[in-house]
């Protein structure tokens, strides 16, 4: 009989007690849906309940998860009030607490029929409404946050539009024991926030804290390491050379940066770039900041002046000549300009000079931070990047830059798409970033158009023109001051006009501490500008060239530049890109 019972124990010990790690639930599934323009989307999220606990889990049908991704669950005690928001990563999991009470939403009931109650609110001027099963015996909610109620949700409607809806019900499922019990490293709801973010978000950090100034020493490098620092024309352009990850095409990569001035009191002009091709045995700008400007090929002006690099054009450094064959498909002498992702302004001595001058009502930033989407751009931004960053100064302090390029998915799929990959070919950029060593000003529109040809393949691709455009010349008549019409002709014929014009320059007021006072109340950075303020980014404008004929046109750019005066000149920093979706 002893012999009996001790197998039995053993038998309960090995193969019931274990049994425990999953217990019986009864699971609600809820339809979720997410409306577009013209259809609507269906997911699906379940709710188990086993006696007092509800856990509510989106079903993940993800197979190829982007990096950052988690798997979500929430666990609901409803004998504690209490509301465990759970989020497992590879490495770790983590878990915030909240109450199932809140008393900050206020609730319109309305009793619809004898088992149903509808409830009625409005959160951040969206019309919520939710409708629950009174009869239910079961509390049954996939949305706790939203507060405590009775019953089971039937329906919650958002602006009109169902957002979600209960499907079936079935008994008696195993679920996960291991699920009903709080787990992971407790963060607050912030901290979870700020968790998620950084781990989906795909950052690059480019520059931290590094110095543009004047009166540096040039680099001897030639051969340039990856992720190093270089400072060049003076010190006023820094450079360095990144990998960076080739991404699914629904990701949107973003440029930011955040500049202050350690000694430069002015608003200069700033720009960050890519340069095309460098790393490869194209000429590239590359070989203007290695050497020297007139090594890149030019265009002279009718008055003589001679424009380096500012348009593409055919090397004459004899590494490329030596092997350039005008027959060949490939050609290895072609230069292309340097493309823009953001122009931006610095304001008038933030951050150095904030001590400086005190204004009643006024209360100084310590930075400017610009922040702007370069998703158009993102075929220069894969692989082996040369990313440069320019300000304009000649002061031994000059100014402290950071820069990072991000990139923020618009789907939890990682998918490599094998085609469909958009060009990018640079036309025009006037900016010159190598002023200190020599590149000239854009005043080419003084006494000339700036003509470039280009190439369209097929009529049917979406061609965009994608275009920056800045003023300069810093008294009463000059450009900056004054609105000037940026004429843009294809094969000739006028197509597009834009006038570059900023109103809202006043509205910067709090970034430019030492900006020139007048005596009528307006300050220096309050005045309107051709395209620009101090202490802003400029905006791309984007013009359609769709349709035309395949094969060779051009792209001439007119501007009715004022003469020089006084000493000082007038000139225009463009750029111009092209965008071609396949």
């Amino acid at each position: 009989m002893r012999r009996i019972l001790f197998i039995l124990s053993a038998f309960l010990l090995f193969f019931i007690i274990p049994a425990r790690a999953q217990r019986v639930a009864t699971v609600y599934n809820y339809n979720s849906y997410e409306y577009d323009s013209d259809h609507r989307d269906t997911s699906k999220m379940t709710v188990s309940q086993v006696e007092n606990k509800l856990i509510i889990r989106q079903i993940n049908t993800v197979k190829n998860p982007i990096p950052g991704f988690a798997d979500e669950w929430t666990l609901v005690d409803q004998s504690n009030d209490s509301i465990y928001y759970h989020y497992r990563y590879p490495d770790s999991t983590y878990c915030a607490v909240s109450t199932l009470m809140r008393n900050d939403i206020k609730w319109d009931t309305q009793i619809v029929d004898s088992k149903t109650t509808r409830y009625v609110t409005s959160i951040n001027s969206n019309s919520i409404e939710l409708l629950f099963d009174t009869k239910s015996k079961a509390n049954i909610n996939p949305l706790p946050y939203y507060g405590k109620f009775k019953g089971t949700l039937k329906q919650m409607i958002r602006n009109g539009l169902v957002q979600i809806e209960l499907g079936d019900i079935i008994s008696d499922r195993d679920i996960n024991s291991k699920l009903l019990q709080p787990s992971g490293i407790r963060k607050t709801g912030r901290e979870i926030s700020n968790i998620k973010r950084e781990r989906m978000i795909i950052t690059t950090h480019v520059f931290e804290d590094e110095q543009i100034c004047w009166g540096k020493e040039k680099p001897t490098l030639t051969d340039i390491p990856f992720d190093t620092t270089l400072h060049y024309a003076g010190g006023t352009l820094i450079l360095k050379r990144i990998k960076l990850p080739k991404l699914p095409a629904h990701y949107q990569t973003f440029v930011e940066l955040r500049q202050r001035s350690n000694g430069d009191a002015y608003d200069r002009t700033g720009s960050v770039f890519v340069i095309p091709n460098a790393g490869t045995m194209h000429p590239t700008f590359l070989d203007a900041i290695l050497y020297h400007p007139d090594s890149l090929p030019t265009v002279t002006g009718k008055n003589g002046e001679r424009y380096q690099g500012i348009v593409p054009g055919i090397s004459q450094m004899q590494k490329y000549t030596a092997y350039y064959q005008p027959t060949s498909s490939f050609n290895p002498g072609l230069y292309y300009p340097p493309v823009e992702l953001m122009r931006f302004f610095t304001p008038f001595g933030v951050g150095k000079f904030n001590d400086r001058v005190r204004i009643d009502g006024l209360e100084w930033n310590d930075e400017t931070f610009y922040k702007q989407e370069v998703t158009d751009l993102k075929p220069l931004l894969e692989g082996e990047v040369w990313i440069g960053c320019f300000i304009g100064n000649y002061d031994g302090g000059g100014h402290i830059v950071s820069l990072d390029i991000k990139s923020y998915p618009n789907d939890y799929e990682w998918t490599l798409e094998s085609n469909g990959k958009h060009i990018v070919e640079p036309l025009v950029n006037t900016c010159n970033v190598l002023e200190m060593s020599g590149q000239n000003y854009g005043r080419i529109f003084g006494t000339d158009s700036l003509t470039v040809n280009f190439w369209v393949a097929d009529s049917n691709q979406k061609t965009t023109l994608r275009y920056i455009s800045t003023g300069h010349g810093g008294w009463g008549g000059g450009d900056e001051f004054n609105p000037k019409e940026n004429e843009i002709f294809i094969d000739g014929q006028k197509r597009f006009s834009h006038t570059p014009w900023r109103c809202d320059c006043g509205r910067y007021r709090e970034w430019n501490p030492v900006s020139g006072n007048f005596w009528n109340g307006l300050s220096s950075s309050d005045l309107s500008r051709s395209g620009w303020c101090p202490g802003t980014a400029t905006q791309p404008v984007y013009f359609d060239l769709s349709g035309l004929k395949p094969g060779n046109h051009t792209l001439t750019i007119a501007i009715p530049q004022g003469k020089p005066m006084e000493g000082g000149f007038s000139h225009w920093n463009i750029s111009a890109t092209l965008i071609i979706e396949n």
